[in-house]
């Protein structure tokens, strides 16, 4: 046989393979199940993460830096293990400045974490978030650096 036929006989057998018949009886329907699409969570006294007026602190950033320097006392026990780096603190600004749930998101430990929460605690009123020129609790996370 010549080897050029061979090549288009094998193609050809090859592919014979890759047809199938089916049967529409054998077919169940399809059921199209939709999900309901979930309704905008419009809880006034949830925190808003992010808002068209970001609260702020008085003064600025400038002066949030300069009042944490100020307030802040480095827990012995870290200082003697040379602990050192970030507290991530969250907190809710309320509709008039105040600060409420204050808690850690990532510690240091060594009396760091209860040092921050203790100095965000502390703190001045904020100037509110504001979302469509309504003043909304907003949820804020600020890292409070500690260096030796």
């Amino acid at each position: 046989m010549n080897p050029r036929l061979i090549l288009p006989v094998v193609a050809l057998l090859a592919c014979s393979g890759l047809s199938a018949q089916v049967d529409d009886g054998d077919l169940a329907p399809v059921q199209v199940v939709a999900e309901p699409v979930p309704e905008p969570d419009n809880d006034p006294n949830r925190p808003h993460v992010v808002v068209e007026e970001m609260p702020s602190f008085p003064g600025g950033q400038e002066a949030l830096m300069k009042y944490i320097a100020k307030e802040m006392k480095y827990p012995e026990e870290a200082v003697e293990n040379h602990i050192q780096g970030a507290v991530f603190v969250t907190f809710v600004v309320e509709r008039d400045g105040a600060i409420s749930e204050v808690k850690t998101l990532r510690g240091l430990g060594s009396g760091l974490d209860q040092e921050a929460i203790r100095v965000v605690k502390g703190m001045p009123k904020w100037i509110p978030g504001k979302q469509n020129g309504k003043e909304v609790r907003v949820q804020y996370n600020l890292p409070i650096r500690f260096k030796l």
